[in-house]
């Protein structure tokens, strides 16, 4: 450890949208530089970042602290209080006080949560506001601070009124004890901090309160406060030569050194030493291991005629009987490879509980069918056999040689995750239907970041640069995925060029680079939909956006299944809408019923017109350069289709020519027969990951489940 002990309790990360300009791992990176032992987030009114700072610290061997700097209105949580505002950092103006808060322990965790969502659900005007009776209601497993100087305690002393201060530090120390009740000082060469630190302190002695010393971290390093004020200048929409615009009053908010710390409060130690006490105090375990899935409840109706085995639960019973039946419709016969292939996915299906999963999903898509919304699974989920039994999803996995591995790992317990496409006009409904029945539902949050062009036009907007300069530099950058700055200065001559001849550009992309991956706002998932099995504010935190009605979860998609939640993805499809609408005028035009399902695959008259390019307006067939692949192959047979589809993206792009010309009679081999036999599909050439697997299934001897992990591993 460091010569110091000292520990930041008082840090907001990138989380702190447009204000914070601090990466979480390049945060935990510098505690462990530091040898501190633990370290906190405390974002304004937010728990965004919670999950993430609390794995990123444990793997890390540092002790997540989970806070949060919530706003507390004075007054009613629930009372708009126009003509009051607060400034970029939320520096209150009259407005609401922040209120520092960091959980104890798993309690302390959960009733943090609950302030935090009720900021958003109850009190949101302007921010996310909390007040005395909801704080003193969720108290238990908190520890609580004067905080910064926009506290209500340092408010009062600004104002020069001792007696309300003291009588508000009584208030605090009624709620939560001398135990959890702390006195903050901080210090970043402000006149008002270095006036009222003294009076802090004496109030402490009073009440015998002990003191902690914080730093109001707002950025990493001292040398990103620039890129922080033009972070600051985003959010407020000014240019850094505006006199009038908003800017933090000191260089000073960043992360500091215990070193650092110490000198800055040499008169009192203790306020430092505190800081470990505290971290002490905050023992937060969180278990990610505990799934919280919905439990699909039979209906009285279904429980007729259900054969429920020894043991066996009823919802399983249900899948079970619902697949065999949809089994018997979609196939001629039940072969043995069939039963098979269904008794081996139910095993592994129920066996890691995702009975419900599956029930509530073909609920979904059952609901949708009847009321005449079309609907449709992608992705891995078609591998599933049972899958394509519910009718969620349309290929059959026996007869296009899918693996069910490839979805689910048998020797895994992830979630299993079947994305949805649903007719945009029927996508509301639908999500309304799963709020009615489940209840427990709310959709998904996600974060818009500073991406390398984002980054790039919004400092340039601020730094000065003209809107026809900016958008020019803008274009130098590469258009490819995981396209970085760096990358992009090592690619493009022109873009180095201008940085090393122009200093305005220079400074833009070196200010840009600092802020680039930052948090810049929060939206809406476009698909992202969590169902829970109880409340989810037992769970976790929830959000609402000033404009939206709609409630939806502070953690973004892969976080809420971190945390064991079930995430489904209804994505409202245009294109879907336009199958629908061609399904009815075709059925209007034929006088008979046209069913997309039962649609004839060799029909001469459709490969002709993809063969011609005649693709306009067909989803995944429309664009220039797929419709002059589709024109040189002229394909004759659906898995031309399927082939062209799967090869035209970066990477097996190559491959292209290559395939067109062995389908054209060009002369292929491989080393071994079983090679031979596995792609002769695609005439040698390894296009599907199921290709790759079943390769080193068949030569290898290795089990498909190690064979798909193998697949997944190449293909990233």
């Amino acid at each position: 450890m460091s010569a110091v002990p000292f520990v930041h309790l008082h840090v907001h990360t990138h989380y702190s949208l447009l204000d914070g300009a601090t990466r979480i791992q390049a945060l935990i990176d510098r505690a462990k530089q530091y040898d501190m032992p633990a370290v906190a987030i405390t974002d304004h009114g937010n728990m965004f970042g919670a999950i993430d700072l609390y794995r990123t610290a444990v793997k890390a061997g540092i002790k997540p602290i989970i806070g949060c700097e919530t706003y507390l209105t004075a007054g009613d949580r629930r009372a708009k209080e126009p003509g009051r505002s607060s400034d970029a950092e939320g520096h209150s103006r009259g407005g609401p006080y922040h209120q520092l808060l960091l959980a104890m322990n798993l309690e302390g965790y959960k009733n943090l949560t609950r302030l935090s969502t009720i900021g958003y659900t109850e009190g949101f005007y302007r921010k996310p506001r909390i007040d005395k009776e909801v704080l003193r209601e969720f108290s238990a497993g908190l520890i609580c601070t004067s905080t910064c100087l926009s506290g209500e305690i340092p408010k009062a002393l600004l104002n020069k009124d001792r007696k309300a201060a003291e009588e508000l530090a009584k208030t605090y120390l009624e709620i939560f004890g001398p135990d959890r009740f702390f006195i903050e000082l901080q210090d970043h060469g402000l006149s008002e901090q270095r006036m009222i630190n003294p009076e802090l302190v004496d109030l402490a002695k009073k009440l015998g309160v002990a003191t902690i010393a914080t730093n109001d971290v707002h950025y990493l390093e001292h040398d990103d406060v620039e890129a922080h004020d033009v972070l600051c200048c985003i959010n407020t929409g000014k240019l850094l030569t505006d006199t009038d615009r908003f800017k933090f009053d000191s260089d000073q908010f960043y992360f500091k050194s215990p070193e650092e710390m110490a000198a800055l409060f040499p008169d009192y130690p203790e306020a430092i030493a505190n800081t470990l006490l505290v971290a002490d105090m905050c023992e937060l375990e969180i278990d990610l291991s505990k799934r919280h899935a919905p439990v699909f409840r039979v209906p009285e109706a279904m429980k007729v005629d259900l054969d429920v085995k020894k043991g066996e639960a009823e919802d399983a019973a249900l899948l079970r009987k619902k697949v065999y039946e949809g089994a018997a419709d979609r196939y001629e016969t039940i072969t043995d490879e069939l039963r098979e292939r269904i008794d081996y996915e139910l095993e592994v299906i129920t066996s890691k509980g995702f009975a419900s999963y599956f029930l509530i999903v073909w609920d979904c898509v059952n609901y949708a069918r009847e009321h005449g919304i079309p609907v449709g699974a992608r992705g891995s989920g078609c591998s599933s056999v049972v899958a394509h039994c519910l009718y969620i999803s349309s290929p059959d996995p026996i007869r296009y040689g899918l693996y069910f591995e490839r979805f689910m790992d048998p020797d895994r317990d992830e979630m299993p995750d079947i994305d949805l496409d649903i007719c945009q006009n029927g996508r509301a409904d639908l999500i309304e239907y799963v709020r009615e029945k489940y209840q427990h539902v709310a959709q998904i949050i996600t974060f818009g970041t500073l991406k390398a062009k984002a980054a790039i036009k919004d400092v340039a907007r601020v730094m000065g640069l003209g809107f026809e300069e900016a958008n020019k530099l803008t274009k130098l950058i590469p258009n490819e995925l995981k396209m970085t700055l760096d990358k992009a200065l090592s690619q493009e001559p022109e873009l180095r060029k201008r940085y090393e001849e122009d200093e305005l550009v220079h400074k833009i992309i070196d200010v840009a680079r600092r802020l680039e991956g930052v948090a810049r706002n929060a939206g809406i998932h476009a698909a992202g939909v969590v169902v829970a099995d109880e409340p989810l504010v037992n769970l976790i935190p929830l959000y609402k956006a000033a404009d939206q009605s709609t409630v939806v979860t502070q953690f973004d998609g892969p976080t809420v299944e971190a945390v064991g939640l079930l995430k489904m993805d209804f994505l409202g499809l245009r294109t879907l809408t336009i199958l629908e609408r061609a399904r009815q005028l075709a059925e209007r035009s034929a006088g008979k019923p046209v069913n997309i399902e039962h649609l004839d695959l060799t029909d001469k008259k459709v490969f002709d017109l993809f063969a011609r390019g005649d693709t306009k307006g067909i989803f995944q067939f429309e664009s220039g350069g797929m419709r002059d692949v589709i024109m040189r192959m002229k394909p004759n047979r659906i898995e031309d289709l399927i082939a062209a589809n799967a090869l035209f993206r970066p990477g097996p792009m190559e491959y292209i020519p290559e395939y067109i010309a062995r389908k054209h009679g060009a002369k292929w081999d491989t080393p071994h027969p079983i090679m031979t036999e596995v792609l002769e599909e695609t005439y040698g050439i390894m296009v599907y990951q199921e290709q790759v697997s079943r390769l080193v299934n068949r030569l290898g001897g290795i089990e498909l489940k190690a064979a798909f992990r193998l697949a997944k591993a190449i293909s990233k």
